[in-house]
């Protein structure tokens, strides 16, 4: 009659390992300091509403459950930081920041299985030649959606082969080059 309460506690036991074990380490912890400094400026005034970012690179960043680079982690290299992260960086992608520093650097997004992405707005065409997995190809990244550009674009940094800035009149334009997709090269 007794034993089942010494089985039960070995239960909880056994859960409280695996959730302390396993899961901790594959959900990206919660750093609500990073999520306030971005929310609100230090003055305690909220972001201006024309600083925000979109709300469909938001929705991306949440869907992949990243979180912001802390103050800590800025200017790291980017295989020194941790999986889960979101930043910015310029086409070489050394280094990473915790915030756009200039307008010549693209959103970054580290994944929790440790693959980075270029983030950012591209033409329905761009993208088409991306998901039909064409050789030779450009594509044409915008920070900002735009009439022609407004879909959101992801690609793994692998697949890119040269990344270009240049100017598009008040905005600068990424072209991403993609000479071969990795996979299909076997």
């Amino acid at each position: 009659m007794k034993r089942w309460i010494f089985y039960l506690i070995i239960v909880v036991l056994a859960v409280g390992i695996v959730d302390y074990y396993f899961l901790a380490k594959v959900t990206p912890r919660l750093d609500l300091e990073s999520i306030w400094k971005t929310r609100y400026k230090p003055g305690g005034t909220s972001v201006a509403k024309g600083q925000q970012e979109p709300e469909e690179i938001r929705a991306l960043r949440q869907r992949h459950h990243l979180r912001p680079l802390t103050e800590t982690e800025n200017g790291s290299g980017i295989r020194d930081v941790a999986k889960g992260i979101y930043g910015f960086a310029t086409c070489d992608v050394q280094t990473i920041n915790a915030a756009r520093t200039s307008t010549s650097s693209l959103e970054i997004h580290k994944h929790l299985d440790g693959i980075v992405y270029f983030v950012g707005y591209a033409s329905e065409d761009h993208i088409e030649k991306y998901m039909t997995r064409q050789r030779n190809f450009h594509i044409t990244v915008l920070l900002q959606p735009r009439a022609k550009t407004s879909l959101v674009l992801e690609i793994p940094v692998d697949f890119v082969s040269k990344c270009t800035l240049s100017s598009g009149g008040d905005e600068p334009v990424f072209d991403l080059f993609v000479a071969a997709i990795p996979e299909l090269q076997s």
